[in-house]
Formats: C-alpha cells, sequence, structure tokens
C-alpha cells in the first residue's frame, strides 16, 4: 500500500509525478561537471520514477482513456509511442556510466522529452480524461498500487517490439 493517507484521482497523482521528475532534471542539470556519483544516482532514480510511472499508465490510465474518452485514440497511440522511446533512452542510461562521453547529453534528451510528452498528456489528454465517465479516485489508487509494485528498473520485462505497444517481452 502507499505512503499517502488519502487516495488522490489519477490526474493528481500522474501530475504530481510529472512535477517530481521535472524538480529531479533540474536538480540533474544543476550537478557540478565532475558530480559522476551525484549524477548516477540521481539518473537512476529518474529512470526508476519514469519506468514506474509509465508502466502505470500503460498498464492502467491509457487503457481507461481509450475506452472511455471521446477521440482519444490518437492520443493514446502517440502516448504510447512516446514512452518506447522513453524507456530505450532509459534503459541506454541504466546501462551507461556517468563518466561515459555521452551521459550527460542522454539525460537531457530524456528530460526534454519528458517534458513535451507532460506537456501533451496534461493540455490534450487529461482534459478528455476529465470529461470521461472515469471513476478518477479509484484509477489512482490502481495507479499507486502498481506503481508500489515496482521497485526496480526493469529494462529486459519492459522491452517494446518495434511497431507493438506491447509492453511485454516478446518469445
Amino acid at each position: 500500500m502507499s505512503a499517502t493517507a488519502k487516495p488522490q484521482d489519477a490526474i493528481a497523482l500522474l501530475k504530481q509525478d510529472h512535477a517530481e521528475v521535472k524538480a529531479m532534471f533540474k536538480e540533474f542539470e544543476e550537478l557540478g561537471e565532475r558530480a559522476f556519483v551525484a549524477k548516477k544516482k540521481l539518473a537512476d532514480k529518474i529512470c526508476l520514477e519514469l519506468t514506474k510511472h509509465a508502466i502505470a499508465e500503460e498498464e492502467i490510465f491509457y487503457p481507461a482513456v481509450r475506452e472511455e474518452a471521446e477521440d482519444s485514440d490518437d492520443l493514446v497511440d502517440e502516448a504510447t509511442v512516446e514512452h518506447a522511446s522513453a524507456k530505450d533512452l532509459i534503459a541506454q542510461i541504466s546501462a551507461m556510466d556517468p563518466h561515459d562521453d555521452l551521459y550527460d547529453a542522454k539525460v537531457k534528451v530524456l528530460g526534454e522529452y519528458i517534458e513535451h510528452h507532460v506537456k501533451e498528456e496534461e493540455t490534450e489528454m487529461f482534459p478528455k480524461a476529465k470529461k470521461a465517465d472515469l471513476d478518477m479516485v479509484e484509477l489512482g489508487q490502481r495507479i499507486q498500487a502498481r506503481k508500489d509494485e515496482i521497485d526496480m528498473i526493469p529494462p529486459e520485462p519492459m522491452v517494446t517490439v518495434k511497431g507493438a505497444q506491447a509492453s511485454q517481452p516478446r518469445m
């Protein structure tokens, strides 16, 4: 169960995740050029939080929006593709050392990518979801419960087959 006492609605929970990750990216940018240990620790935390968020959205929020929100298919499809690209960068960053040449650049690009994704979700998808007949508190509880189950970055189970939207491994 979550450490939070009162249930949050899904959109408030997802927006909170967005704000927390944005703050972590800002903190990363402010670290000194030679703060390798701090960079690795913070980048790993960013990657974990993004992974938890993406899995919960893809398994719980996106299907609910697709099912109930009018004209949401294109938005959900685009968000799913954006997640696939973010997961690819997350896997690359997770496998890297902060001394590697492109480490900082990849974290920066991931931050820019997430900023774009968040803007679209918050200005386009969330308003459609609010208008739909969704139980946002129940969705929020399911999202939080799913996030609480994930305690590591799982690049292997997150493998996305090119052109597919599944987050399950293909055998």
